[in-house]
């Protein structure tokens, strides 16, 4: 199994889609994330391509 740098739980945002709001990791499989964001709603990003940065619990 891929370990992955992000763990369910753990809030993140995308730099480059600021419109998305604060999201919440769901799960976390190698490169495959998928989080759940305030205003985008679920999505499954690649971070070999996106890169999440951590942030604050709100």
């Amino acid at each position: 199994m891929i370990r992955s740098e992000f763990e369910p739980g753990d809030y993140v945002c995308n730099p480059r889609q600021p419109d998305w709001g604060l999201g919440q990791v769901q799960s976390a499989l190698g490169e495959k994330v998928t989080v759940m964001f305030e205003n985008a709603g679920k999505v499954v990003v690649n971070t070999n391509h996106v890169r999440l940065e951590r942030a604050d619990a709100p």
